[in-house]
């Protein structure tokens, strides 16, 4: 899963957690004041032009031409009044994506260039090639064998009605040392996403972590060399107290000792819970912990706009 939230803030609020110590005061506000920080830069990125609050739409292109615009008739259907009712079509070749303007139509590129026919890059393959009219911007996403637009709009009215989010008060007893216990092989962890498709991903191994005396386990997502593990959680809040569809975490890589630090402090909803264009993967079974994790963001009382 790609980070909504960037990997730069996570590394800039490690040393200072790996350096405090819960059983001191000073030590324990200082932490407070550092998840308090992390939580304001999180906020700050979802609620950016082009965060996951400005998605407006999610239409999944079938084989052939796909003609756009905010007409009705359109199979991929932008908002209306924010675009003409035919902009021009979609078509999609044996995986490539080629998108055709009506030539009374301006639609430009990152660059600010006028586009009248190109090839579009989806984001399977690295920068995707971005599209814009006014507020709106758009660009191919690639899921599995299926291919999508997604739409975004800078404008959109969760961005203006975003109520913040609410958290489970900061404890540095949700901070736990956690025990790396590889895989050999690598295993394939088979996760499932919320339109139903399921995709293969490494998982290096188990983190193994102790509360109240009990020992659980999590299995993690290896995102690539140098990145923190990616783990996505369910616990017993989840679907009351926190979002149905689970949680999300990024955790350090073991060092040389195979230890590490997982903060549940940092557990975050993923952009599921804010808008229903996302395609976010959901918890393993395995990741299902039979507890209540109070920690880290509640579920998102704000009401999504389709």
């Amino acid at each position: 899963m790609k980070r909504g939230f960037g990997l730069v803030v996570f590394l800039m609020t490690g040393w200072v957690l790996s350096c405090s110590s819960p059983g001191d005061k000073a030590d324990e506000e200082a932490y407070r004041r550092e998840i308090d920080g992390w939580h304001a830069r999180r906020v700050a990125n979802l609620t950016k032009s082009d965060g996951w609050l400005s998605l407006a739409g999610r239409f999944w292109l079938e084989e052939g031409e796909n003609r756009f615009g905010s007409g009705s008739d359109n199979p991929v259907r932008f908002p209306e009044g924010s675009a003409p009712a035919r902009m021009g079509s979609f078509f999609l070749e044996k995986g490539v994506v080629r998108v055709r303007i009506l030539p009374e139509v301006i639609v430009t590129a990152a660059d600010s260039s006028r586009v009248q026919e190109m090839i579009m890059q989806d984001d399977a393959a690295g920068a995707p090639t971005m599209l814009c009219y006014g507020t709106l911007s758009w660009h191919v996403i690639r899921r599995g064998d299926r291919y999508a637009i997604r739409l975004r709009d800078s404008a959109h009215e969760n961005l203006t009605n975003f109520q913040g989010i609410e958290r489970y008060p900061v404890d540095p007893a949700w901070r736990l040392r956690a025990k790396f216990v590889p895989y050999e092989p690598v295993k394939k962890l088979r996760i499932v996403n919320v339109v139903g498709q399921v995709e293969e991903q490494p998982c290096p191994g188990a983190l193994l972590f102790t509360i109240q005396g009990k020992e659980y386990r999590l299995d993690p997502l290896d995102e690539g060399p140098g990145e923190p593990f990616f783990v996505i959680i369910a616990d017993e809040t989840s679907g009351g107290e926190t979002y149905g569809g689970g949680r999300f975490l990024y955790v350090e890589r073991p060092d040389s000792a195979g230890e590490t630090i997982i903060d549940f402090n940092k557990a975050y909803n993923p952009p599921c819970s804010f808008t229903p264009y996302a395609t976010c993967p959901l918890p393993p079974d395995q990741n299902r912990l039979p507890i209540a994790v109070r920690a880290g963001e509640k579920r998102y009382r704000g009401e999504a706009a389709h």
